[in-house]
C-alpha cells in the first residue's frame, strides 16, 4: 500500500509539495509576532517577558537544529519532515489552549524544536528533488522570506479584523501542517538513507555541532557575514518594528505592523526571484550593498519620524536581503554533495537563526536602559557593517580565485 501511494506522487510534484510545506513552516514561525501585543494587553506582562518568550523559542530551535538538524542524512528526509510537521501541529494546539505565559512559552518551545529539526531537512530535500540546479536554491531562498512575510501579514489581518484571532490562525496552521505531513509520508524517499553503523555513531550524529566539509570551509566562512547581515535584519524587524510603529510613528494598527514585516520579507522573495539567473557572486555582493543602503534609509526614517520612509527602507533592504541570501544558497548548493546537505544547511540556518535571534534578544534587554531609538540605531549600524563586510569579503574571494585561475592557465600554456 505504501509503495502504491509513493508511486502516485512523482518527484516533480513532490518537489513542489516540499517547497510549499517549507513556506508554510516559515509562515507559522512569524504568525505569533502580531499577536504578542494582544497577549501583552490581556495578560499584562512586561517587555522583558516578551523577550524571554522570544528567547526560549530561539534556544529550542538552535538546540534542535544543532542536534537533529542533520538526522535526515542518516534516517531519510521523510521521517524527519513528517514528524516535525506533526509536532508543529501539536504546538499550534498548545497555542490555542494557552491562557498564561507558561503555556505560551511551552508552545514556543515545541514550535522551536520542530522548526529546528525540519529546517535543514526541508532545505536538503528541496535540493534533492530539484528539476534543475537553479530551481532548488531559488525556492530555498524564497520559501523562508515569503513564508515569514505571509505569516506576519496574514496574522496581522486576522488580529485586526477576524473573530477569535488568538485561535483562528493556529487552527489554520495546524490543519495545514497535518495535511503536508500526510502528503510527505506518501511521497517517495528523495535520497537513500545510510543509517547508523553503531550506537556510538548515532550518539556522535546527535552531538551538537556546527560543521561544514573542509572542501567548502573557506567559501562558507566568506558567506557568514552575508548570513549575519541578512538574518539580523529580519530579527530587527520582527523584534523592534511593532514597538517602533507605536512609539516613533504613533501607529497602533496591527495590519500596519504586519505590513512592515511583509514588506521586508516580501521584497526579499521578489529580489530572489528577480536575481534567479544572475551569477551568485554578483547577486551576493550587490545584495549586501543594497541591504546596507536600505538599512540606512530605515535609520533616516527614525530620525525624520516618517513611516512612509520606513516602508521604503524595508523594501530596499528586503530586496537586498533576498538577493544576498539567494547568492549564498546558490553558492553552497552547487558545492555540497548529497550526503552532506543536511549537515551543511543545518549549519547555514544555525548561523542564520543565531543572527536572527541573539541580537534581537540583546536589543530587547537594551531598550530598558538605552531607549528604543538608540537601540534601533546601534542595531542598524551593526547590520550595515556586516553587510559591507560581506560585500568586501566575497569581492576579495572572487579576485583571489580569478588570480589563481589565471596562474593555472599561464602554467598550462607554458
Amino acid at each position: 500500500m505504501t509503495t502504491m501511494r509513493a508511486r502516485q506522487i512523482p518527484r516533480a510534484v513532490a518537489f513542489w509539495i516540499v517547497a510549499t510545506a517549507f513556506f508554510v513552516l516559515m509562515s507559522g514561525a512569524a504568525a505569533p509576532s502580531p499577536l504578542y501585543s494582544v497577549y501583552q494587553e490581556q495578560w499584562g506582562f512586561s517587555s522583558i517577558t516578551l523577550t524571554v518568550i522570544f528567547a526560549v523559542y530561539v534556544v529550542a530551535l538552535l538546540t534542535s537544529l544543532l542536534t537533529v538538524g542533520a538526522l535526515s542524512d542518516h534516517i531519510g528526509r521523510k521521517p524527519v519532515l513528517a514528524a516535525s510537521l506533526v509536532t508543529l501541529a501539536v504546538a499550534m494546539v498548545v497555542f490555542v489552549l494557552a491562557d498564561s505565559v507558561p503555556w505560551l512559552i511551552a508552545a514556543r518551545i515545541l514550535q522551536g524544536l520542530a522548526t529546528g529539526a525540519a529546517t535543514g531537512a526541508f532545505t536538503a530535500t528541496v535540493i534533492d528533488l530539484q528539476p534543475d540546479e537553479s530551481r532548488g536554491p531559488l525556492l530555498n531562498s524564497i520559501a523562508p522570506t515569503a513564508g515569514l512575510a505571509t505569516g506576519a501579514l496574514g496574522s496581522g489581518l486576522l488580529v485586526q479584523f477576524a473573530p477569535a484571532p488568538m485561535t483562528l490562525v493556529y487552527v489554520v496552521l495546524a490543519i495545514a501542517y497535518l495535511a503536508f505531513a500526510a502528503l510527505i509520508a506518501a511521497m517517495p524517499e528523495p535520497t537513500p538513507a545510510d543509517g547508523f553503523a553503531s550506537r556510538a555513531h548515532l550518539f556522535a550524529a546527535l552531538r551538537p555541532k556546527v560543521s561544514v566539509p573542509p572542501a567548502i570551509r573557506r567559501t562558507f566562512t566568506t558567506i557568514v557575514p552575508c548570513l549575519i547581515a541578512s538574518w539580523s535584519l529580519g530579527g530587527l524587524y520582527l523584534s523592534l518594528s511593532p514597538s517602533i510603529t507605536a512609539s516613533v510613528f504613533d501607529v497602533r494598527n496591527h495590519v500596519i505592523g504586519g505590513a512592515e514585516i511583509f514588506t521586508l520579507f516580501g521584497a526579499g522573495a521578489f529580489g530572489a526571484y528577480v536575481a534567479r539567473n544572475t551569477a551568485p557572486r554578483i547577486v551576493m555582493v550587490g545584495g549586501s550593498v543594497t541591504l546596507a543602503a536600505g538599512v540606512g534609509i530605515t535609520v533616516t526614517s527614525l530620525l525624520v519620524e516618517s513611516i512612509a520612509v520606513f516602508f521604503v527602507g524595508a523594501a530596499v533592504s528586503g530586496f537586498g536581503f533576498g538577493t544576498a541570501f539567494l547568492g549564498a544558497m546558490k553558492t553552497l548548493g552547487a558545492l555540497t554533495l548529497p550526503h552532506e546537505r543536511g549537515q551543511v544547511f543545518a549549519t547555514v540556518f544555525a548561523v542564520s537563526y543565531t543572527a536572527f535571534s541573539v541580537p534581537a534578544v540583546i536589543a530587547g534587554f537594551a531598550i530598558g536602559s538605552a531607549g528604543l531609538l538608540t537601540t534601533a540605531e546601534v542595531y542598524s549600524a551593526a547590520v550595515i557593517a556586516f553587510a559591507l563586510l560581506a560585500a568586501l569579503a566575497f569581492t576579495l574571494l572572487a579576485r583571489r580565485e580569478a588570480q589563481a585561475l589565471a596562474r593555472e592557465e599561464c602554467l598550462a600554456a607554458a
